[in-house]
């Protein structure tokens, strides 16, 4: 286990009452594409995963109030900013808040996240490009990295593949890192976590990462033993003040993913980093 707890950036709400009123497709997609464990797709209230986060040596997680698809699409759910907000405000310790986004909400999209900042103490936005197939570089972002500068919070962007949920309604790929550039050009002093390591163009989200002094990259949904090399040296060398550690639970288990994180036998340094000191800095943790 980590001699330092670990701070974890991307995880999915998954309360009981929530996955009660999510759409169907999870059932099926969650253990039979990610080999999720089946019992905990009945959801888990937050004293379990509270005990689970203390059973990795996991102090913080970032819930997602997620927004996948656009409203009245197949498979599409929204997750009510105020669900998460009870969560984080019984447990301030354990958990910080991230406000999920949807483009074609426009600004009143825009004002619900300022309120789920200001009001309701999120940290963060969030974004799955994938489900509104929009590249995070289209117009309709736009209001949102703005509003994001001017609350001064980071926004994490889904890049690289997307996954298959339906396949009657499947996802594009649309979200390269490259997509990237243009939005911190656009807004430099936008804090960018690109999610999901940018996998299958990993390179290429280690280009963006080491081109724009405020874009790093979330290291969720991709188990750490096969973690690309050249994203593992990056890690241990000149990219260790860039990544942040995550795990897009339940798609990867809080223990398994920080043991896997010590097998890669990392510089102190840059381990320490990685699970915890990054994230601190880059969301202004206290």
């Amino acid at each position: 286990m980590t001699k330092f707890q670990a701070i974890d950036i991307c995880v999915n709400f998954w309360t009981p009452e929530w996955i009660g009123m999510r759409p169907p497709w999870g059932a099926t997609f969650f253990p039979s594409k990610l080999r999720v464990d089946p019992s905990i797709l009945r959801g888990l209230e937050p004293e379990e995963m509270i005990a689970r986060m203390d059973a990795a040596g996991v102090e913080r997680v970032f819930l997602i109030a997620g927004k996948c698809g656009r409203i009245g699409l197949p498979g599409t759910y929204h997750t009510p900013y105020e669900m998460v907000a009870r969560v984080v405000q019984k447990y301030p310790h354990r958990f910080s808040a991230l406000a999920g986004i949807d483009p074609f909400q426009g600004m009143s999209g825009v004002r619900g996240l300022e309120a789920a900042v200001k009001d309701m103490g999120f940290i963060g936005a969030h974004v799955y490009p994938h489900w509104f197939e929009l590249a995070p570089d289209h117009a309709k972002y736009y209001p949102f990295y703005a509003k994001c500068v001017e609350l001064d919070v980071p926004i994490q962007i889904h890049v690289g593949q997307s996954m298959v949920y339906e396949k009657a309604n499947p996802c594009r790929s649309v979200a390269r890192p490259i997509t990237l550039d243009a939005v911190a050009c656009d807004f430099p002093e936008l804090n960018i976590v690109g999610i999901h390591i940018g996998i299958p163009w990993t390179d290429e989200m280690i280009a963006m990462s080491w081109k724009h002094d405020r874009v790093h990259i979330g290291t969720d949904a991709h188990s750490p033993k096969y973690w690309p090399s050249s994203f593992v040296h990056y890690i241990n060398t000149f990219g260790k003040d860039k990544v942040l550690f995550g795990t897009d639970f339940p798609v990867l288990d809080f223990g398994r993913s920080v043991k896997e994180v010590e097998g890669l036998n990392l510089r102190p340094e840059a381990h320490r980093k990685l699970m915890r000191d990054n994230t601190a800095r880059v969301y202004k943790l206290a």
